[in-house]
């Protein structure tokens, strides 16, 4: 008689999320700080979910700076160990980034297995990584990750043969050394080489008939995909979920007889995006730094969708791309209320050129505004 399969096995990961409100990160009136950190520990909840692990339980606790070995202090962590052992938690999910020695004295007390932000990013994108670029994008991001956190040494550890942030990389035994670490990183570097060149020579390749390359970014979950695939009919995969979108996709946009654009879909960013991945992943944020126009998207109905943008402007700082032309694309006005606020139509410049559009894709409301914006830019002199 055949066995049968161990049903607990697929059971998904009880996981507790801690978010620490600590001074420096957090400035202004009482009232508008409350509400930053309200939508922080929203996103990392939204975060966790999004891993496929059960959230049961969310801490939260206010510092004026990190605890140097426990992030959180003595008596919180001794709160967190007994809510750990009530609840049977697996995993504890802290919405910040952790040193290795908090992560490893976390883990000793707690006695269950700890990630910080970073890690729950990087175990989001070996879930989801789809291509062969994008799954050594993530293992390279991993293994970084992971070289400083080699040396664990907790019994109740050293039997964990999977779960969330131990996909690929993190499923190395624990007494593997810094020195075949170092080896694997230099030969997934030396693969990347190789796949940034052929995605030069395909970009030239593109670019030969002399198209403008527009290239759609924003914050993860804001509609770039859907977007894309509104405007181009494309089939890329479009979800309501945090990173439904690790790979470059890229389609010739007709727009009218006199203007085409190549129009690139791209990874979406979040807060404290970890320098580990915006590395890692330079091959393909590279087509939005190589842009001529950047359609920003934001999805205005989220109340913090301001401060999503300035992260994104950061980021595109960061990869070289700050100073390309943006068109900010106002995405899920349905979802406002019908009030006489919601923005509507095409915004410009003082001096004439589109500056912002509002739109639903969902209702495709806004969207002839968007491509008339798109033709203006194609058209403009400066491409």
């Amino acid at each position: 008689m055949s066995k049968q399969p161990d049903k607990s096995l697929s059971k998904p990961e009880r996981i507790m999320l801690v978010g620490v409100m600590l001074e420096a990160d957090y400035t202004g009136a009482n009232e508008s700080r409350e509400r930053a950190f309200q939508a922080a520990v929203e996103e990392a909840a939204e975060l966790v979910r999004a891993t496929g692990g059960e959230l049961v339980r969310c801490e939260t606790a206010k510092r004026a700076r990190a605890h140097t070995a426990l992030f959180v202090g003595t008596g919180k962590a001794e709160e967190l160990a007994a809510a750990v052992q009530a609840e049977k938690i697996d995993l504890a999910v802290f919405n910040h980034e952790l040193t290795p020695t908090q992560e490893r004295n976390l883990e000793k007390i707690l006695q269950c297995r700890v990630l910080d932000r970073v890690g729950l990013i990087l175990a989001i994108f070996a879930q989801r990584a789809q291509s062969q670029e994008g799954r050594l994008q993530v293992e390279l991001a991993q293994l970084t990750h992971l070289s400083g956190r080699l040396v664990r040494g907790y019994g109740h550890l050293q039997s964990q043969k999977g779960g969330i942030g131990l996909k690929g990389p993190g499923e190395t035994k624990l007494e593997t050394d810094r020195r075949l670490i170092g080896q694997k990183i230099a030969a997934l570097k030396k693969r990347l080489e190789a796949v940034k060149r052929q995605r030069t020579t395909r970009r030239k390749a593109r670019q030969s008939g002399s198209l403008p390359t527009f290239a759609i970014a924003g914050y993860t979950n804001t509609g770039k995909s859907s977007l894309f695939n509104r405007l181009t009919k494309a089939d890329v995969l479009a979800k309501d979920q945090l990173f439904a979108t690790l790979d470059t996709t890229a389609r010739r946009l007709y727009l009218t007889p006199e203007a085409s654009v190549i129009l690139t879909d791209t990874v979406g960013f979040v807060r404290d995006l970890p320098h580990s991945l915006v590395a890692a992943f330079s091959a393909t944020l590279e087509e939005t730094a190589l842009a001529d126009v950047i359609l920003h998207v934001a999805d205005v109905s989220r109340p913090d969708w301001e401060r999503q943008t300035e992260d994104v402007n950061r980021v595109l700082e960061e990869i070289g791309a700050g100073g390309i032309p943006q068109l900010l694309v106002y995405n899920k006005t349905d979802l406002l209320p019908d009030d006489g606020s919601r923005p509507a139509g095409m915004m410009r410049h003082p001096d004439g050129r589109p500056a912002a559009v509002a739109i639903s894709v969902k209702t495709g409301a806004g969207l002839d505004d968007l491509r008339t914006a798109l033709v203006e830019l194609a058209l403009s002199d400066g491409l």
